[in-house]
């Protein structure tokens, strides 16, 4: 049986176990989810986007400073 049934399978049964308010709740759940377009991202602003696409940007340029020489260099204050 495919994952996407055995889901299935699963909220039936427990669908079967709800009375009439959980139901409606649980439907609203699904309603929402299933209306929802946008992610995370579309729901940023716009300066935090662009601040982001510009580090993007600048790691791809070679400009940014490996995790690791950030955290040798900060070493002192974090093992406080």
């Amino acid at each position: 049986m495919g994952a996407a049934k055995v889901l299935v399978k699963e909220i039936n049964h427990y669908l079967e176990q709800l009375n009439n308010h959980q139901k409606k709740v649980v439907l609203s759940v699904v309603k929402t989810f299933a209306h929802e377009e946008n992610d995370w991202w579309d729901r940023m602003e716009d300066a935090a986007q662009e601040s982001i696409q510009r580090g993007l940007n600048q790691l791809k340029e070679g400009k940014g400073i490996p995790h690791e020489e950030v955290m040798r260099k900060y070493e002192k204050w974090l093992s406080k």
